[in-house]
């Protein structure tokens, strides 16, 4: 490989501008690889069963399915509203797993229905830590009390 390399910088003449291109576009290559792999093997993860037998995902769609029942229109839209600032790609996903946990929290509360309150407390715990900023700024600016959460927000 390294020989490659070598014969590619060395090259001289009118192929010289030809080979700097191709190990340019190569090395471009193989870091958009190895990037889209880093995402790959972190899906991977989340597919391998743990010490109960079922995976992240498994859980996932366990909570959904068990709390569909509980979600009214006003915890639909209130969760789109949450989701919104996500990248297309990746809002359904982000919106699947963040619904798992509010579906859990309504669960083993053994609530009627889902509620604002649970839509916050199952962001707060789903999303990582850098996206608290954001819910801070859209409770705010929606003038929603967000001191019931504090204990939440600072772990």
């Amino acid at each position: 490989m390294l020989r490659i390399v070598f014969f590619i910088l060395a090259a001289e003449g009118p192929n010289r501008w030809f080979m700097n291109s191709i190990a340019f576009w190569g090395f471009v290559l193989l870091g958009l690889m190895s990037i889209g792999g880093f995402f790959m093997f972190r899906k991977f993860l989340k597919v391998l069963p743990k010490a109960d037998g079922k995976s992240k995902l498994d859980w996932q769609n366990h909570w959904v399915e068990q709390s569909r029942h509980l979600w009214t229109d006003d915890a639909k839209a209130f969760l789109d509203k949450l989701v919104a600032p996500v990248p297309g790609p990746f809002r359904d996903v982000a919106k699947h797993s963040i619904a798992a946990e509010i579906g859990r929290i309504a669960l083993e509360e053994n609530a009627d229905a889902v509620t604002q309150d649970h839509c916050i407390k199952g962001y707060i715990i789903a999303t990582p830590k850098r996206d608290n900023k954001f819910l801070v700024n859209f409770l705010e600016k929606n003038k929603i009390d967000y001191q019931p959460y504090r204990h939440l927000l600072n772990k």
